[in-house]
C-alpha cells in the first residue's frame, strides 16, 4: 500500500550498502538457500523458541520486529491439558496490543474456572471484559495522552482444550489449519475471517450497519478506508536512519546525499496516511464512543461529525472444532506473514520442514520474498535498521502448534509455563481450568 515509498527508500539504501560493501569484507551468503535457515539467527530483530512441548505436542514461536517500537504482542500459555495461544497486531502504537497481553488470558481462566469450562461465549466474553478494560485505561489517560484514543490492535486467539480447539478472531491476523486431505495431501483451511475493508463482503457489512454514513468506507489513494482514516503507520523519524547501519568509514559526501533523500522521504510519510483498514479492533476508541472523539488540531484522526453508533466493533468470530486424526498442525500469524505468503504455502513449508525452526523459516521465508519484491536479499534486508524495515516488512508473529493424536489422548504431562514473544524468559502459567 505504500510500496512507492518503499521504492524510494531502497532507492536511498542501495547506492550506500554497495558503497559499504566496497570497504569492508562482506558475507556472500545465499540468503535464498532456505536450508540456511541459521542464518536467520543473526537477524538482530529476529526473536524465536525453536520447539517447545504442549500437552498434545509441540509448538514453535518467532516474531521479528520492523517498527521502531514493536506493536506486535503475543503469547503462548501451556497447561496440562491445554494451550493458549494469542497474536495481537497493534496499530498506532503497542499500548493495546500490551495491554491485551497482560490482560486476555487472565481474563479467559477467571471466566473459564467460573464456568468449569471453555467455550465460543466464554472467549466472547473474555474479549468483551478485555475491552472494556482498555476502554477504561483510555478514559483514565486521555486528559494526558489524548492519542491514546487512536491506538487499537488486532486480537487472535486460539485454545485447544480436550481435543477441542477454539479460535477467536478480531481484525486480520489469520489461524490456518493444515490437515491431510485425498491422496495424503496437505491442504490449508482457513479457521478465522479476515475483517479488513480491502474485501467486498467486510465493506458490504459495514454499509448495512451504518446505512445512513454514505463515508463509512471510502477509496482513498487506492485503498478502502474505514471512515477515510483508519489508521496511521508509525511515524519515523530521522534519527532512525543512522543508528550504526554504516561504517564511520563512509565519506561525509555519501552520508550527506544520504540523509538529504532521506529526509524527503520522511517528509513524505508525514504528509501521506499509510492506512490499516480492519474494521474490529480492541481499542481505537474514537471511533466506537463520542466521548473518545479527537478534536481538529489532530486532524488525521479528527472526524467532522460525531458517531452516531460504534464505527468498529469488538465483537470477534468465532469457530469451533473437534480436532480429527488428519488435523496435522496450525498457524497463527500476523497478517505480516499472509501478505507475503499464501495459505496453501504456508501449509506446504510446514509439512515438508523439520519441526524445530518452523515458526521462523516461515518468516524467513516472508522476509525473502519482501525483500525480493524491493529488489533486495534478505541479507542486505537484515541490514536495515527497526523503523526504517517498516517500509519493507511489518511486525510479523508466527506460532506453529502441531497436533500429535497420541499426546492428545495420553495428555502428555507438560509444565504450566507462559512464554511471551520478544522475552527471553520462560515463566510460570496459571492455565488450571479444573
Amino acid at each position: 500500500m505504500f510500496s512507492w515509498l518503499a521504492r524510494i527508500a531502497l532507492a536511498c539504501w542501495r547506492p550506500v550498502s554497495r558503497y559499504a560493501r566496497m570497504n569492508k569484507d562482506y558475507n556472500n551468503s545465499n540468503s535464498d538457500e532456505l536450508e540456511e535457515d541459521s542464518s536467520s539467527l543473526r537477524d538482530s530483530l529476529l526473536w524465536c523458541r525453536d520447539l517447545e512441548k504442549h500437552s498434545c505436542g509441540d509448538f514453535s514461536f518467532a516474531v521479528v520486529q520492523a517498527n521502531e517500537i514493536i506493536e506486535d504482542h503475543s503469547q503462548v500459555e501451556t497447561g496440562k491439558d491445554a494451550i493458549f495461544v494469542g497474536v495481537y497486531d497493534g496499530h498506532g502504537g503497542p499500548d493495546a496490543s500490551r495491554f491485551i497481553s497482560d490482560h486476555l488470558f487472565q481474563n479467559l481462566i477467571r471466566l473459564a474456572r467460573a464456568n468449569e469450562t471453555i467455550s465460543e461465549d466464554i472467549l466472547r466474553n473474555a474479549f468483551s471484559a478485555t475491552e472494556d478494560g482498555f476502554l477504561a485505561l483510555v478514559r483514565r489517560s486521555c486528559g494526558i495522552k489524548p492519542l491514546i484514543a487512536a491506538i487499537g490492535s488486532c486480537c487472535l486467539v486460539g485454545v485447544i482444550w480436550r481435543g477441542t480447539l477454539y479460535v477467536a478472531n478480531l481484525g486480520d491476523s489469520r489461524a490456518v489449519i493444515g490437515y491431510l486431505g485425498r491422496s495424503n495431501k496437505i491442504v490449508a483451511e482457513q479457521l478465522t475471517r479476515d475483517h479488513n475493508a480491502s474485501i467486498e463482503e467486510v465493506r458490504q457489512e459495514l454499509r448495512s450497519l451504518h446505512p445512513d454514513d454514505s463515508h463509512i468506507v471510502v477509496m482513498k489513494h487506492g485503498v478502502w478506508r474505514i471512515k477515510g482514516i483508519i489508521q496511521v503507520c508509525s511515524l519515523l523519524f530521522i534519527y532512525m536512519m543512522f543508528s550504526g547501519q554504516f561504517d564511520v568509514g563512509l565519506h561525509a559526501t555519501v552520508i550527506a546525499v544520504f540523509i538529504c533523500v532521506l529526509t524527503v522521504v520522511c517528509s513524505l510519510v508525514f504528509a501521506y496516511e499509510l492506512v490499516h483498514q480492519v474494521s474490529r479492533s480492541i481499542g481505537d476508541a474514537y471511533l466506537k464512543r463520542p466521548e473518545f472523539s479527537l478534536d481538529p488540531s489532530f486532524p488525521r484522526f479528527h472526524l467532522s461529525e460525531p458517531i452516531r453508533r460504534p464505527v468498529l466493533t469488538a465483537e470477534p468470530s468465532l469457530c469451533t472444532r473437534v480436532l480429527q486424526p488428519s488435523d496435522k498442525f496450525l498457524i497463527f500469524a500476523s497478517d505480516g506473514l499472509w501478505e507475503h505468503l499464501t495459505n496453501q504455502q504456508a501449509v506446504e513449508i510446514v509439512s515438508n520442514s523439520p519441526r524445530a525452526g518452523i515458526a521462523r523459516r516461515l518468516i524467513k521465508t516472508a522476509l525473502n520474498e519482501a525483500a525480493r519484491k524491493r529488489e533486495m536479499r534478505y541479507d542486505d534486508l537484515k541490514k536495515v535498521d527497526k523503523g526504517i524495515r517498516r517500509f519493507f516488512h511489518d511486525d510479523i508473529t508466527v506460532v506453529v502448534i502441531f497436533i500429535d493424536q497420541e499426546s492428545l489422548s495420553t495428555k502428555m504431562p507438560v509444565p504450566e509455563q507462559s512464554i511471551k514473544g520478544f522475552a527471553d524468559s520462560i515463566g510460570p502459567s496459571n492455565f488450571n481450568i479444573l
